[in-house]
C-alpha cells in the first residue's frame, strides 16, 4: 500500500509587513536584512487566527484533491502557535469543515512540525488505520515576536500550506523518509508560555546546515537516488544563506532549489507546505519528479523525505 499525494492548498495573509516597514519600527534596514536574511517582506495575520488560515488552506487543498471533506478520515495539524491551550486547533478544524467520524490532533515539532505530520500520515496509511489524511502547517508567530528585537522580528511571518494523501494500490510517492530530535539543544532555539522567541542565531545556522545535509544523504541513500536524480529540493524556509549552504554541501544546482523566503520569510511549519504548493502551482514541480524536502526547527528537531510527486 502506498501514499499519494492528492492535493495541496495554502493561506497567506493580505497584509504585508516590507523591510521598509520594519525600519519604521525597529533599528534595522532594508539592506541589513536582505543581505543576511534573504528576506524582503513577510505576510502578517490582523483578524486572521491559526484555525482561519488552515480553514483557508485545507479547503483549498481538498478542492485540489478532489475529495469531499467528509473523506477525510484523520487531520494532522502542526504548530507551534495554537489557538488554544486546548482544544487542539486540528479540532477546531475539524469542526470548522464539518468533518465526523473521523479523528484529529496537533503535533508540535517547530519548523520541521510539517515533515513530522506528513511522516506520521504515511505511517497511518502504511498500517492501515486510515486511508485519506489531511496534513497542515500553520503558524501565527506573529504573536510571538517580540517586534522590539531587531535579530528575530525580521525573521518570521504567518501563513498556512495543506495537503491531502490518500492510500493507493500503486507505488507510494512517498519514497524515504527520517526524523530526528535532539532535545539537548533545546535552548538554541524556543519561547516560553507567554513569551517571545528566543535564538541562538550563530549555533543554530551550523547545526542546521549539517544536520540536513546527513539527513539529506541518508533519505537519498535509502530510495538508492543520487542528487543528480533529485529534481527540486524544497526546504524549510528560514535563511537564505542556509539554503544556499546546503545546496552547496549537497552539490545540488541552486537553481534546483526552490526559495519562497523573500515574500513571506520563516513561516515554521507552514514553510514547506506553502513552498511545495508554489512550485506545483507554478510548475517547478511535475508529476514524476522526485522532490527533496527537509527542515530543521526548535527542540531541536529535524528531518527530510524523499518523494517522486
Amino acid at each position: 500500500m502506498g501514499t499519494k499525494i492528492l492535493g495541496t492548498g495554502v493561506y497567506l495573509p493580505q497584509r504585508v509587513l516590507t523591510n521598509y516597514d520594519l525600519e519604521k519600527m525597529v533599528d534595522t534596514s532594508d539592506e541589513w536584512i536582505s543581505t543576511r536574511t534573504g528576506i524582503k517582506e513577510r505576510r502578517i495575520a490582523k483578524e486572521e487566527t491559526a484555525t482561519s488560515m488552515a480553514l483557508e488552506a485545507s479547503k483549498m487543498a481538498i478542492e485540489n484533491a478532489g475529495v469531499r471533506a467528509e473523506e477525510i478520515e484523520l487531520i494532522i495539524l502542526a504548530t507551534l502557535t495554537p489557538d488554544k491551550k486546548f482544544p487542539s486547533t486540528a479540532c477546531l478544524l475539524q469542526a470548522e469543515l464539518r468533518i465526523k467520524n473521523s479523528f484529529s490532533f496537533d503535533l508540535s515539532a517547530a519548523c520541521s512540525g510539517f515533515l513530522y505530520a506528513l511522516d506520521v500520515a504515511d505511517a497511518y496509511i502504511k498500517s492501515g488505520k486510515a486511508s485519506k489524511i489531511l496534513v497542515v502547517g500553520v503558524e501565527k508567530l506573529s504573536e510571538i515576536v517580540d517586534w522590539e528585537d531587531r535579530s528575530t522580528c525580521v525573521l518570521f511571518g504567518d501563513g498556512a500550506g495543506a495537503m491531502v494523501v490518500s492510500s493507493s494500490d500503486e507505488d507510494s510517492d512517498i519514497l524515504a523518509s527520517r526524523m530526528y530530535s535532539e532535545g539537548s539543544f533545546w535552548d538554541i532555539l524556543y519561547a516560553e508560555k507567554c513569551g517571545y522567541i528566543q535564538m541562538k542565531g550563530k549555533e543554530l545556522f551550523k547545526l542546521a546546515v549539517r544536520s540536513m545535509e546527513a539527513v539529506c544523504r541518508e533519505v537519498m541513500e535509502k530510495a538508492g537516488l543520487s542528487t543528480e536524480e533529485v529534481d527540486i529540493v524544497i526546504p524549510h524556509q528560514a535563511n537564505i544563506r542556509i539554503i544556499n549552504s546546503l545546496a552547496d554541501k549537497l552539490e545540488i544546482p541552486k537553481e534546483k532549489v526552490f526559495a519562497n523566503i523573500d515574500r513571506y520569510g520563516n513561516t515554521s511549519a507552514a514553510s514547506i507546505p506553502i513552498a511545495f504548493h508554489e512550485a506545483v502551482s507554478t510548475g517547478r514541480l511535475k508529476r514524476g519528479d522526485v522532490a527533496l524536502l527537509t527542515a530543521m526547527g526548535g527542540g531541536l528537531t529535524w528531518g527530510a523525505t524523499l518523494l517522486r510527486y
